[in-house]
Formats: structure tokens, sequence, C-alpha cells
């Protein structure tokens, strides 16, 4: 029986998709395939497709059918981290001379890699706000192939309205990418509300426990998976086997991780919005937020992303995440521990001097999923 058929449900997918039993012993995770190349049956004849493990691999290939499945696609791609996948996405998209729209509040290592990378290929791209159909609208230009959205964003918690904005991107003649590592496949299905792909850094919440860094692509387009697979082979930036299996084993807890990290981030942003110390809260489920009702419409719940920030400009911020004991100053975030750290310091230092410098007051917060009560008491006392 096809994965496919398994189950509509999310939580029965994430546990049973691309998760078969071994065929020789019986062992229901799937074996880390360690092997670099595979005896074949004759000149051309392989088993199970399998010739070299850069071209294939049996534990990448559990995983990438897993995500797949997640995200409710035809064809899901892990690489060797998240930009990595990014860049081979964008190789197979554009070609010099082409246009990009990115946001205005996206991850530091996304803009470098516009910035500092494929700007230098040629490729065109220019900044819009895409919580605003409408801005994104005049930013199009003929030569526009592509429009790059994170939702939430990372670290200002913008919330983009999927399907809204996919419609101006078809009417273009433009893809979609949503970046859904803040969200998950849980709390959000892009492909399903008109994206073409759709983004990961598995190192986070898909992974999970702090201990892999991956990346991976989805896509509902047959024919668009097979560019993005050629050029994945051919540019080689491939997940490993023994990080395959970390993701593999992350995505089975994903739902009731991220169950519990939005029931105390909400908790958390709650307790910040009525701390004197605190000028505001951006978490978009909170009322207030002007996008929570974007969210509520295309999220099942908010996610364990909170950002904040506080008086005193960028040395009082800096010293909040100096103080912090329970929440562990450290960049990355999506682990089962709450993390705590300055982005313009830290994970948006690149971006400074350019449209998509984040505030010096500003802390960004992954909140864990330990007992909320202990989170809060630690904010608290680092706030001062």
């Amino acid at each position: 029986m096809s994965d496919r058929h398994i189950s509509q449900h999310f939580e029965t997918l994430a546990i049973h998709a691309g998760n078969t039993a071994d065929p020789l012993t019986g062992a229901v995770v799937p074996p880390i395939y360690q092997v670099s190349t595979y005896k074949q049956d004759g000149v051309g004849g392989l088993r199970g497709g399998y010739e070299y493990s850069r071209s294939a691999n049996p534990t990448r290939t559990a995983l990438e059918e897993n995500l797949a499945a997640l995200e409710g696609g035809r064809r899901g791609l892990a690489f060797a981290s998240g930009l990595a996948a990014e860049d081979c996405l964008l190789r197979t998209l554009l070609s010099p001379g082409d246009h990009v729209v990115i946001p205005n509040d996206a991850y530091g290592g996304t803009f470098r890699l516009f910035a500092k990378v494929v700007a230098r290929w040629g490729v065109e791209w220019s900044v819009a706000d895409t919580s605003d159909p409408a801005a994104v609208r005049a930013a199009l230009t003929p030569k526009t192939k592509a429009v790059w959205v994170e939702t939430p964003s990372n670290p200002l918690l913008g919330i983009t309205d999927i399907a809204a904005v996919a419609q101006i991107a078809r009417d273009a003649g433009a893809r979609l990418v949503v970046d859904n590592t803040f969200a998950t496949p849980y709390l959000q299905q892009p492909l399903a509300l008109g994206a073409d792909v759709v983004v990961h850094s598995l190192t986070k919440y898909m992974g999970g426990h702090s201990d892999v860094v991956g990346g991976a692509l989805i896509t509902s387009d047959a024919d668009l998976g097979e560019e993005l697979a050629f050029h994945q082979n051919a540019m080689g930036a491939v997940a490993g086997p023994f990080d395959s299996w970390l993701v593999l084993r992350g995505t089975k807890t994903l739902s009731v991780r991220m169950d519990r990290h939005s029931e105390n981030a909400v908790k958390v942003a709650d307790m910040l919005t009525r701390h004197a110390r605190v000028t505001s809260v951006l978490y978009p489920g909170l009322p207030e937020h002007p996008g929570h009702e974007v969210a509520a419409k295309q999220m099942k719940s908010f996610g364990g992303m909170v950002s904040f920030r506080v008086e005193g400009g960028e040395e009082a911020a800096v010293e909040v995440c100096n103080r912090a004991k329970v929440f562990t100053l450290g960049e990355s975030l999506g682990g089962v521990e709450s993390l705590i750290e300055h982005p313009g310091r830290m994970t948006h230092a690149s971006a400074a001097g350019s449209a998509l410098e984040v505030p010096a007051d500003l802390v960004r917060l992954s909140v864990g999923i330990e007992n909320a009560e202990d989170l809060l008491e630690d904010l608290q006392q680092a706030l001062g």
C-alpha cells in the first residue's frame, strides 16, 4: 500500500509516511544506509534505482517521501542545509536578468544569498512588504520569475496572505515560494493555498532537537520536481543519511511538539504584553497583531516564535539576552529547548544597513516545550 493511502490525518502521516518496515529484519525504523555506492546487477542493473548516494540514498528517500506527504506535495527533496535548498531552488528557477521579489523582513541568510551571491550572477531583486498584497503587485516587473515569502517571517513575525499573493504571482507568470520553517506543515499548508514551492530549514522545528542541519524543497508540480531533482544531483548539496534519519525521527513528534510550542508561546506573549519594560510584542496570536486575522485563517495555531522590543534600546535588549538562564543564548530556533537572541547582532547582522535591517532593541525568542511557568519566571527576571 502506498504511503499516500495510509491516512490523510497529519499525525498518522508523520509517523508512517516513508517509514516502511525494513524488509530484511522487520525493523520499524528505517535503517541508516551509511553507504556511498551500491552493487549493480550487471551494467545498468540498479537495485531499487540506487547507484551512488549523491544521486539517491534509501534513508534520504524515506525522508523525502515523508516531507512530501506532510506538505501535501508530489515531490520532496532533502538538502545539507536550508540555504543549500534555497540555492538549488534559485538556480533552478532563475537565469541571469530575471527578477525576484523578496520580503522586507526576510531571514538574514536568505537576504545575504540574494544580495551577495545571486546578484553577482545577474539576478535582480527588490524588496516589498509581503503582508500587503498591493505592495507585492507594485514590486513586480516584466522580468519577475519568483515571489519569495516567509510567513510568519523571521524575526518580525510578519504574516502574508498566501492565497492572495499566490494569485498575484500566478497572474504575473511568476512562481510563489513560501518559507514554511516557522509554521511547519502541521500549522500551515502553503501548497494547498496556491504556493508553487515550499522551503524548509529542517534544522529547526522539523528536526526539533538542535542536533542536525538540513533543508528541504517540496512541490506539487511534477515537472518542477524533476528539474529540482536534476539540480540537486548536479550541485550535490544533499542531506547525508544520518542527518536524514535524525530529521525523519523528528517529524514523528512534530505535531505534539508544535502544540506545546504554541501553547507556551501564547503564555509568553501574553506576559510580555503586560510587562512595563516591553514596548511591543510581535506574535501573530495576539489579536492586536496586524496579521492576526490572516494568520488565524491560514494557520492551525500561531507557533512558537515570539519577538519583542524593550525600552532602553540596543544595550538593554542585549542585557536581557545575557541575563536569561532557562532561555539559552544562541542562534537557531525550533528545538525543544527555549532560545533567546539579539537578531541585530546575531542572526540578522548581514542585513545591517539595508532595507531589511532589524530594530536594535529587538529580542527574538524560540519558545521551547519546558514548563511554561519556568519560562515566564526566567523572562521576568531577565527583564528586571
